[in-house]
């Protein structure tokens, strides 16, 4: 099985799919026959979310990537609806955000800065407005949590019940929807 191996003063061997990629972490200690056997007990469950990747990867094929019209009318849209969920769902977190950013990253859904800033993906309008809603609880949270302790994802659970099974949604529709973007941005610089 194909990996990238990546070694690091950790104690214990780790693993993460991307995409359609392996990423072992290994000890700077561990050995080969180490890593092969953490991988060989751990082969359904690569197999499993690498045969995921492959599905997302195909369907974002099937759908096509996002063209530079749709993307700005993504951001557009986004601007108008996203604002207006954090004023609505801030006071029920009981926080008060500074300025909330919509911008199209290739990674993230959203982030929060230390000066209480919010930056929000324009793709999340692909998504059911309570996966949206979902993700602006998360970072409305984050300012009175700038981690993701138990504490922060109680905060979270407190405010969006229904949180992990948005969450979930993006972890098996939002890759697509990132790989669509990216594919079109990637179609545009190559007609350039």
């Amino acid at each position: 099985m194909n990996y990238t191996l990546i070694r690091s003063a950790r104690k214990t061997l780790g693993m993460q799919i991307k995409g359609t990629e392996l990423i072992v972490r290994a000890p700077n200690s561990a050995t080969k026959k180490e890593i092969d056997s953490f991988i060989e007990r751990n082969r359904a469950w690569i197999e499993h979310h690498l045969e995921r990747g492959r599905q997302q990867e195909r369907a974002a094929e099937a759908l096509g990537p996002l063209t530079e019209k749709e993307l700005r009318e993504l951001t557009e849209r986004a601007k108008a609806y996203i604002p207006e969920r954090v004023k609505l769902i801030a006071p029920i977190v009981g926080v008060t955000p500074g300025r909330v950013t919509i911008r199209c990253p290739r990674t993230k859904w959203g982030s929060c800065s230390s000066k209480g800033n919010l930056n929000f993906n324009c793709l999340l309008m692909l998504a059911p407005r309570a996966t949206i809603d979902s993700v602006v609880v998360h970072e409305l949270c984050h300012l009175k949590e700038m981690n993701h302790s138990k504490r922060f994802y109680a905060e979270v659970l407190r405010v969006f019940p229904e949180y992990k099974k948005h969450r979930q949604w993006l972890k098996t529709n939002g890759a697509m929807l990132m790989k669509r973007a990216a594919a079109g941005e990637a179609s545009k610089k190559n007609e350039d």
